[in-house]
């Protein structure tokens, strides 16, 4: 026992009561000479007062009101049970003994992983090296440990697993599947981003410095060619120029998607308005755009220059790779403001193969790369069309056949949705 540590508690308690304990004797002592009774009494009460001051519990009336006030919120941890805090998990959790037979599975689990459920055994369930020798590692140490983990059927799935002794017997085991694969979707991507942009910037700076050393050399003293060579680089570099704008315009979309722009916008001046804007590449390309807006406004949520670069692109894409069909219908579908407005654009070209369709909006993604290039394309159009309709709470959809043309159609909410 520390004495020295008790003493100093003693006095503490004595100094922190000193006025308590005065007061105290002083009523002892005039109660003493009030009485007449014998000063060894007063003496012996008021050392008995000090003994209590100094060696009994301190607990005011408030700290002891807390503790019952506390005592009656605190859950009764013997009424939760396994199942209960299981279920509480938002995470794919099953708990398994000894012999890898599992004990229980949350339902996030079952759902995960169908076929899963009490009395399966876990290495037969999951037969990847990986896993199996977690589960190993796991009965053989009883220590927790950790894997990447993916799974191909029905769709690929990417996990961190985490395996834990449950409790001091060592006897249960609890495993945990974090899903990764949202995480791992957006490193693909970014990786796949890079590399087309540095694919795509690479190709006309070796045009480009190509041509420059030529000029330099064996072309230095050729007007011709240089002339020739010049118009090539100046076509090369707004190619580069044109990617760069779109991959900051496409930055910009993606650091805010969900960004809802308040303005209210007629469609049918600003579908105008690119269509005399594209005349002329409509005319070199061959081709008549055709616009049906019907006579009433066509208001719609949204920011004014993103839907006129989602425009843009549509009818510059139709124009261009619908070339061979001559015509461009734009038509709007106006069934009233509760069911909002969709506006299609329509080519007569070749058409899209169906096998292409789905991936149309990814970055950099294109049915015919040749053509695209040869169309001074970037491949980003219709991602960034994607992005400002996922801002304008609307959403693009494509139907072609091979041979039939293609139709783009934008679905526009109504305005106050």
């Amino acid at each position: 026992m520390d004495i020295h540590g008790a003493g100093e508690g003693v006095r503490q308690r004595l100094l922190s009561a000193r006025w308590v304990l005065a007061a105290a004797v002083a009523g002892i002592a005039l109660v003493a000479i009030e009485a007449g009774a014998d000063y060894r009494i007063a003496v012996g009460a008021s050392l008995a007062v000090i003994a209590v001051a100094a060696f009994a519990p301190r607990r005011s009336l408030r700290e002891r009101r807390a503790e019952r006030e506390a005592e009656a919120n605190r859950p009764a941890m013997g009424s939760i049970t396994a199942e209960a805090l299981a279920a509480a998990v938002s995470d794919p959790l099953v708990i398994f003994d000894r012999q890898a037979a599992v004990i229980h599975v949350n339902s996030v689990c079952a759902v995960a992983f169908p076929g899963l459920s009490i009395g399966t055994s876990l290495p037969l369930r999951f037969r990847a090296p990986e896993m199996q020798e977690l589960i190993a590692k796991a009965l053989t140490h009883g220590q927790p440990i950790s894997i990447d983990y993916s799974e191909k059927v029905p769709v690929e799935r990417f996990f961190r697993v985490n395996v834990s002794p449950v409790g001091d017997g060592g006897d249960l085991f609890a495993m945990i599947f974090r899903d990764q694969s949202e995480i791992r979707r957006i490193d693909r991507m970014r990786a796949d981003f890079i590399a087309n942009a540095s694919h795509e910037l690479r190709t006309p700076l070796a045009s480009v410095a190509g041509f420059i050393e030529t000029l330099r050399g064996p072309a230095k003293n050729d007007p011709a060619a240089r002339e020739q060579f010049l118009q090539i680089m100046q076509a090369q570099t707004a190619r580069m120029a044109r990617l760069i704008d779109d991959l900051l315009s496409l930055s910009r979309l993606e650091m805010k998607p969900y960004l809802n722009p308040a303005e209210r916008v007629d469609l049918k001046p600003l579908i105008e308005g690119v269509i005399d804007a594209l005349n002329p590449l409509a005319e070199d390309s061959g081709v008549r755009i055709d616009a049906n807006l019907g006579a009433d406004p066509l208001v719609v949520g949204g920011s004014r220059d993103e839907l006129i670069q989602v425009f843009e692109n549509l009818l510059e894409n139709a124009c261009k790779y619908g070339r061979s069909g001559g015509l461009v219908e734009i038509s709007v579908i106006h069934p009233g403001q509760q069911n909002g407005i969709d506006v299609s654009v329509r080519d007569h070209g070749p058409g899209i193969p169906e096998e292409h369709i789905p991936r149309l909006t990814e970055r950099f993604y294109r049915v015919d790369v040749e053509t695209s290039r040869g169309q001074k394309g970037t491949g980003l159009g219709l991602a960034i069309v994607k992005h400002i309709l996922t801002r304008h709470k609307a959403r693009l959809t494509v139907s072609s056949r091979s041979g039939e043309g293609a139709t783009f159609t934008v679905h526009f909410p109504p305005p106050n949705s």
